[in-house]
């Protein structure tokens, strides 16, 4: 869904840096949109480091200029039994999903408030939403990523930021392929058939559409608002 959401931004026009702590990966997506003419450059970071992340932010900075939009795509999920659930387990899921979202969120807001302009967008989940056994960790810490965006969309709507949830659905991500290769669900096609209203998974395409308007002037009435990507499994 990230690299999804840099090919949208970079199209747009926008100039755009790949965090992500896989290093090499950041580096090839980003020579490949260099090559279609974007203005792209990537960094690794741990987001759940906060020195890491301040450090990639002032690259950003020195290299592309003030940060406007910053979209907390970064997640981890797990499938553990609750009662199985170690203190380990549980910090871990948070540290990467919600606490990864507040350093990143926090690092750019001196940008924006500067600039009395700016775009938040988190990443969450349907999950949030609706509850899903032996995910509580995932669930909880997707689920305090929502009560983080209302909360600075509150605090920010006055400076010109505008802060917003999306929660995917059944997305066809690298992620949910492997919970499927594992057997932590069913196959991603035949599950999408059963749950899924439209009777498919999403793309990170169609994310990253979402994303890209709620990163737009057009949009800059929204805030707060959970946007649910899901073919219809949360109303």
């Amino acid at each position: 869904m990230g690299l999804a959401i840099a090919r949208q931004m970079a199209a747009r026009g926008d100039r755009v840096a790949l965090l992500d702590l896989q290093g090499d990966a950041a580096m090839r997506a980003a020579e490949r949109l260099r090559e279609s003419g974007a203005q792209v450059m990537a960094a690794v970071v741990d987001v759940t480091d906060r020195a890491a992340v301040d450090a990639a932010l002032d690259k950003v900075r020195a290299e592309l200029g003030p940060i406007a939009i910053m979209v907390t795509s970064a997640g981890l999920d797990a499938f553990e039994p609750f009662t199985e659930i170690t203190s380990e387990s549980w910090e871990r899921v948070l540290s990467v999903n919600l606490t990864g979202t507040f350093h990143c969120l926090q690092a750019a807001a001196s940008d924006m408030l500067e600039a009395r302009w700016g775009r938040m967008v988190t990443i969450s989940s349907s999950s949030a939403q609706s509850g899903a056994p032996r995910m509580a960790h995932y669930v909880a810490s997707k689920a305090g990523v929502i009560g983080l965006t209302r909360a600075l969309a509150l605090e920010f709507a006055r400076h010109g930021i505008s802060v917003n949830a999306i929660t995917p659905g059944m997305i066809d991500t690298p992620m949910l392929r492997r919970a499927a290769s594992g057997g932590d669900i069913g196959t991603l096609e035949k599950t999408a058939a059963r749950a899924v209203p439209v009777g498919r998974p999403g793309t990170p395409d169609e994310i990253a559409a979402t994303c890209a308007f709620l990163c737009s002037d057009e949009a800059a009435f929204i805030t707060g608002q959970v946007i649910g990507v899901n073919g219809g499994m949360v109303l």
